[in-house]
């Protein structure tokens, strides 16, 4: 059992060995975008499906054809797509713009509640001088009061 366990011990090493080494994986690039198909800027002999053509021209014209529409589709999609595009970059600047407002705002909230605690704590401490010093000449008055009560319950009468 002792030789299994030491087995096993080599063969994770071995694994984690070879699993740490440094592997360069191969990331994927993006496909790019389709070009434009190339379309022949004038077509010579055109002709069409009619009786007069020959046997041969009639797979010409259907080849001709399908680049054609294959053409005209891809220009549709392209222009879709570049509409997509469009919208969605006008939507982030939007939302962009939205977010940068509504920071500019709670930050203005912000720092006007900031300001209004400077002007409470100011104002706070002068309302607590004067309160500590009424507190204190009704301190003194409470307790000239008690000390009266006190010599009245002590006084023999």
């Amino acid at each position: 059992m002792a030789k299994k366990t030491s087995f096993d011990s080599i063969e994770l090493s071995n694994l984690v060995q070879d699993w740490v080494k440094d592997k360069i994986v191969p990331i994927p690039e993006r496909p790019k975008e389709k070009n434009t198909p190339h379309v022949p800027d004038f077509v010579r002999n055109v002709m069409g499906s009619s009786a007069g053509a020959g046997s041969g021209e009639f797979h010409v014209y259907r080849h001709l054809r399908r680049k054609e529409y294959a053409r005209q589709k891809f220009i549709q999609e392209k222009a879709e797509k570049d509409l997509l595009e469009e919208a969605y970059h006008k939507k982030l600047e939007e939302n962009q713009q939205t977010a940068v407002e509504r920071t500019a705002k709670k930050r203005r909230k912000r720092l006007k509640k900031k300001e209004k605690l400077k002007m409470n704590k100011l104002a706070g401490n002068t309302k607590t001088n004067k309160n500590e010093s009424c507190d204190k000449s009704s301190d003194s008055d409470k307790d000239s009061v008690k000390s009266d009560k006190i010599s009245a319950n002590t006084s023999p009468t």
